[in-house]
């Protein structure tokens, strides 16, 4: 493991512990294969002087909900060590207790909560603690003779401790073990099962003891983990198999999930072991993971109904043998190993998958290397349940929020680069779906935000482009639920005696057959999406239609009665099919100040008279269309299809 240590920005932190603290905490949680996601905690101890001028020795240690890659000073919480100690000494405490005294002994009462192992660091007698949850040094400790390998390793410089429930009770086992110890003949402690402490005066001395230390035990994984044992010849990816997964997973958790498919040869050939099913369902690395990940993962090849059925059985199960009152928490599986094909991580969105999918693989890299060490041994169900319904995570689950109205559901919206197409991506996304917007014009990639918006280049009169547009959508998030088929043109004024066969084909093919070819190839994932919904962007040339305008006019038509046979069509599958016909959205590319001054004027009107036109004499935005199409997708419209509805304040021409 290399030392991120860096002499000359570290320089900059030699007169301030905290900021100090700070520095080393992110150098630890930059490197994933330490600590992952809030994992891991630190501590530097102070003396300050308080508002009467007395001075107060405290614990600076990492506050609940901060992660240590991105750490700042406002995350550690300010504890007093004689409260701690104290706390210490006590013969039991519960850890809701334990987290109402730690916040009453704090100096800043607007600091998070200090972490669950405060006690622990006050106890460590040195300026700096680490403590990290490094992949090699539990993958040793999670094998048969995982306690012996870490003497071997390391001999007599580490204390190791068996594995004990975080909380209170490890601080007041490590505090009655260690009491008269001389700690200064220790470069660290070893927690089984668990993780890795270091601690100096000197912080870089107990940062470089961090990389040391795991830098021992990743060297003896690789000497000692013998030959690899060559893997079946994996399949190939089955996208409708995909979203059909998604589907019962999401219906067994009850709100749409985000799949992350890892299709990597890391996650293919740990999916074609042989004994995969044993070596995966053991229990996961450290007990920190079930929180995010459950204690094990669904494992399937074909039947993925029977697996999900079985699994929930086998969750319940291990609920009512272990639990002493807790609320059982949703039993539907966080990641499911698809043999021969790779892994599937479920999320509430695509964060929450990245999250599970980054557990998932140094959890698959540590199975394999404890496998070759001699074989992969987690710790007991009850252990890891103790950790999973933890009072302390319980009270947190009290207190979730309510989600987001799309949360979960991944929608598509063509003609995204640009007006109602672009604030309706928007909108979709700010109302929780991760979004895939679609556009022939180039900037539309640049919509990106490389977790849960995606833009694409794609050309729809091209099957091919549909195609790929489609298929790059459920393998990047699992399924398809909503599509609001937006993208379409304004062709010039023609009357019908003038109408040129190519301005006709132009507007019959990107008005009308690109729609069509979009449905047709959307349609299969749909019939397996989740609160499945489609949004025709029609026009009010349609009800109202206006001279010249016939090759835009008979399209959009033509489109409408499309909708309107998917509607009946699709019902079936509980897809609902509804039509916008907006009107005079001047807020778009095409409507340059110069193009609306000219318009008014026509019309005998000032530019203002002709935005708002209407019957209620208001101005109608993108912004306006876009939230009525998030309603038409949402729960408020989900009985409701085959509506025409129009949105342009009001024309006497249409009521």
């Amino acid at each position: 493991m290399v030392s991120l240590w860096d002499d000359k920005e570290a320089e900059r932190f030699k007169n301030n512990d905290l900021e100090m603290r700070v520095y080393t905490s992110r150098i630890l949680g930059a490197n994933s294969d330490l600590v992952l996601h809030g994992g891991g905690n630190t501590s530097v101890k102070v003396t300050e002087k308080n508002l009467f001028g007395e001075e107060e020795d405290l614990l600076y240690v990492k506050g609940s909900g901060w992660d240590l890659a991105t750490i700042e000073s406002a995350g550690f919480a300010p504890v007093k060590m004689d409260t701690l100690i104290k706390m210490a000494d006590l013969k039991e405490l519960s850890d809701v207790d334990m987290v109402i005294n730690q916040r009453a002994a704090m100096t800043n009462p607007s600091a998070p909560n200090p972490s669950v192992e405060a006690i622990l660091h006050a106890i460590i007698p040195f300026k700096f603690v680490d403590h990290t949850h490094a992949d090699a040094v539990v993958t040793v400790t999670n094998t048969a003779g995982g306690e012996e390998k870490i003497k071997e390793i390391y001999g007599d410089t580490v204390l190791v401790i068996p594995y004990v429930m975080p909380g209170f009770i490890l601080a007041r086992t490590i505090y009655e073990m260690t009491k008269g110890i001389d700690w200064s003949k220790y470069e660290g402690m070893v927690l089984l099962n668990h993780g890795l402490f270091t601690f100096n005066d000197d912080a870089k001395k107990s940062y470089e003891n961090m990389i040391e230390l795991v830098t021992k035990a990743e060297n003896y994984i690789e000497s000692n983990m013998g030959t690899e044992k060559p893997y079946v010849d994996h399949l190939g990816e089955d996208l409708l198999s995909l979203a059909k997964i998604r589907k019962v997973i999401s219906t067994a958790k009850g709100s749409a999930v985000i799949v992350n498919y890892d299709q990597g040869n890391d996650a293919v050939n740990f999916s074609a072991l042989s004994n995969v099913q044993k070596v995966a369902t053991q229990g996961p690395l450290t007990p920190d993971h079930v929180i995010r990940n459950k204690r094990v993962p669904m494992v399937f090849e074909r039947d993925y109904n029977a697996a999900l059925e079985n699994y929930q059985n086998e969750y319940k199960k291990y609920f009512s043998e272990l639990n002493s009152g807790e609320t059982m928490l949703n039993p539907a599986p966080k990641w499911a190993i698809w043999k021969n094909r790779g892994i599937l991580t479920f999320g509430t969105s695509a964060k929450e998958a990245a999250i599970i999918s980054d557990i998932k693989d140094h959890s698959i890299k540590a199975f394999s290397q404890a496998e070759r060490l001699g074989g992969y041994k987690a710790l007991s169900p009850k252990d890891i349940f103790e950790v999973e319904y933890w009072s302390l995570e319980q009270a947190k689950l009290k207190k979730s929020g309510s989600s987001l109205a799309l949360q979960g559901q991944v929608a598509i919206v063509t003609g995204a680069a640009s007006g109602i197409g672009r604030a309706t991506l928007d909108k979709l996304h700010s109302d929780g779906a991760v979004v895939v917007g679609l556009d022939i014009n180039p900037v539309m990639a640049d919509a990106s935000n490389g977790r849960d918006k995606l833009g694409l280049v794609c050309d729809l009169t091209k099957d091919s482009d549909i195609q790929a547009a489609i298929e790059t959508t459920v393998r990047t998030f699992g399924g398809l639920d909503i599509i609001v088929s937006n993208a379409g043109i304004f062709t010039a004024s023609e009357g019908i005696d003038k109408i040129s066969n190519d301005l006709w084909k132009r507007s019959l093919d990107i008005n009308l057959t690109s729609h069509q070819k979009f449905l047709k190839f959307a349609t299969p994932f749909l019939k397996e999406g989740v609160k499945p919904s489609v949004v025709i962007m029609a026009s009010k040339n349609v009800p109202a239609p206006g001279k010249g305008a016939a090759a835009y006019s008979v399209a959009k038509a033509g489109l409408t009665q499309l909708a309107r046979i998917a509607a009946l069509e699709l019902g079936e599958f509980g897809i609902n099919v509804n039509m916008l016909h907006p009107h005079a959205v001047f807020d778009t590319g095409i409507w340059t100040p110069e193009v609306l001054e000219k318009r008014a004027k026509h019309y005998g009107m000032s530019v203002e008279e002709y935005k708002t036109n209407n019957i209620l004499k208001t101005e109608i935005t993108s912004k306006n269309v876009a939230n009525l199409v998030s309603a038409m997708v949402g729960d408020i419209f989900s009985k409701t299809t085959g509506v025409q509805l129009p949105i342009d304040g009001g024309s006497d021409r249409i009521i």
